[in-house]
């Protein structure tokens, strides 16, 4: 399939096409008319070092530094020093598509031409990420502000250069299947690396761009999940025999909350045609089921002030000084306080999916409360000791749901003071942005079990009542499963099947039912 290219200019980066070009599915170019106010901004720089006052971030040092001025036969130095002195990230490496994201959305916020930055700076991130060398960046050792500072500079590591030019001074980077010194990678596709100029190392690193970048994936890949609770859900309802009347339009329209309104919505038309629903004689089902809409509902809402925050986040100016005719203004637009803030409410959300999805699954394999199904979902009840049936599964959701209560737990609340002081309040936004990353990947993961729970309960359901039918869209999602995971009789080796599913889900392919 041939990539599609995008344009960015400062203001207009979807997440549609951060999410594109993470997956390497296009190019990237910088739009002529960017490309001119890069260019502008850059000639400010100049005409501020020819003034020779001291400017922050221009002709000073940084931090509780800033009050030494810099010669400008020392600003190359400057901003080299820069990046080697706060390239002290940890930990395990982020996901190629994570840092690509990064990339795009660094290049981004310099094309909107308030950094002071050249378009050769800009020009190497998108050449980077065309010809596919992806820096090696360490998750861990960022607080957010003065933005993801080391992550970022471990990504200026790779694509700038000194005198030295030293091989072990130029971090790490995957170039076609390898891993190798940034000076390697950037040697080996073609891209030359770049001498930094004033006011360019503060550009490449100040700001929560890999924050940014996590919130953009974490994000975009919750809609997916939102979607598929509201399948499991229903495929729950279904196998439960539950009550219909829990999904009445008026009944929402009552609560007048828009997220809930839209889950009761999909709810009912995944169980339209059902004619399992309202069988079981009970006139109100357990929380999990009959409050599904008002459970999962506000973390669509959620997500509605999340998406807000990260659309405006990677068209944003981030770094500090800014430059605005000539004249430049420092301030803190490097502060990650609203990422961090966004992602909690987002962990929060998605942890609150991930416990409803757990309470249905240990619902349906609970021979007390499934309304007549095998304890543990096992097919043949004769065999039930012999067989263990499914309920291993649950086990593994309730861990990931622990494990994600923890994570939940705010992270922009927390605080630290550094650099002795003047950096007093920090944002913790990158430990944020990471925990919001794992718990929408456990939250696929129990939904998932879920997924799978609810078509062994859905098949097993019909086969006690050979004359009905599940809804439409359940006996859908029942279909596309059962063409990936076989149906299995005795105990069997689960895991693999619940992969496939989470497989299925992560690809949007039962967002379509």
């Amino acid at each position: 399939m041939p990539k599609s290219s995008i344009a960015i200019d400062g203001e207009h980066l979807s997440l549609h096409e951060v999410v594109q070009v993470a997956h390497g599915q296009a190019d990237v170019r910088l739009a002529a008319t960017a490309r001119q106010r890069v260019a502008q901004s850059q000639a400010w720089v100049e005409e501020i070092i020819a003034r020779g006052k001291p400017v922050y971030g221009i002709n000073t040092g940084f931090g509780i530094f800033a009050d030494k001025q810099i010669s400008p036969q020392d600003t190359r130095t400057l901003n080299r020093n820069l990046i080697l002195s706060h390239a002290t990230a940890t930990g395990p490496e982020l996901p190629a598509e994570v840092v690509r994201a990064a990339m795009l959305i660094r290049a981004n916020t310099l094309a909107a031409g308030h950094s002071g930055a050249r378009p050769e700076l800009i020009e190497t991130l998108l050449a980077m990420l065309n010809k596919d060398v992806t820096p090696i960046i360490p998750s861990q050792g960022s607080l957010g502000s003065s933005g993801d500072l080391a992550p970022l500079s471990q990504l200026a590591l790779v694509l700038s250069t000194d005198a030295a030019d030293r091989d072990e001074d130029s971090g790490w980077a995957v170039y076609d299947g390898q891993r190798m010194s940034g000076k390697a990678a950037m040697s080996a596709a073609g891209i030359p690396r770049l001498v930094l100029g004033p006011k360019e190392g503060l550009a490449i690193t100040n700001g929560a761009t890999f924050s940014a970048a996590l919130g953009a994936l974490t994000l975009v890949l919750a809609e997916t999940l939102l979607d598929a609770a509201s399948l499991s859900a229903a495929m729950a309802l279904d196998a439960m025999q539950g009550a219909s009347a829990a999904l009445d339009p008026r009944l929402h329209a009552a609560r007048k909350q828009p997220g809930q309104m839209a889950v009761a919505e999909r709810m009912r038309a995944l169980t339209a045609g059902s004619t399992l629903l309202d069988t079981a004689g009970r006139v109100q089902d357990v929380y999990s089921l009959r409050c599904a809409p008002q459970i999962q509902g506000p973390a669509h809402d959620a997500l509605a002030y999340v998406r807000t925050v990260i659309e405006r986040e990677i068209n944003a100016a981030t770094d500090n000084p800014l430059l605005f005719d000539s004249q430049s203004i420092s301030g803190g637009n490097f502060h990650g306080e609203p990422v961090g803030m966004a992602l909690d409410f987002l962990k929060i959300a998605l942890s609150e999916i991930a416990a409803v999805s757990e309470r249905r699954s240990f619902l349906l394999l609970d021979s007390k409360m499934n309304g007549g199904l095998p304890a543990m979902l096992v097919a043949s009840p004769e065999a039930a000791g012999l067989n263990s049936g499914m309920m291993m599964l649950q086990y593994t959701a309730a861990s990931l749901v622990l494990e994600n209560q923890t994570l939940a737990a705010p992270d922009s609340v927390r605080s630290l003071p550094t650099s002795a002081g003047q950096e007093d309040h920090n944002a913790n936004s990158m430990t944020a942005a990471r925990h919001a990353w794992q718990v929408a990947h456990n939250c696929a993961h129990v939904l998932a079990v879920e997924l799978t729970l609810g078509a062994r309960a859905l098949e097993l359901r019909l086969g006690q009542h050979p004359q009905a039918q599940a809804g439409r869209g359940t006996a859908a999602a029942l279909a596309a499963i059962r063409k990936h995971v076989p149906a299995h009789e005795h105990d069997a080796l689960w895991a693999p099947g619940v992969e496939r599913v989470k497989t299925m889900l992560l690809a949007g392919e039962l967002s379509a039912l």
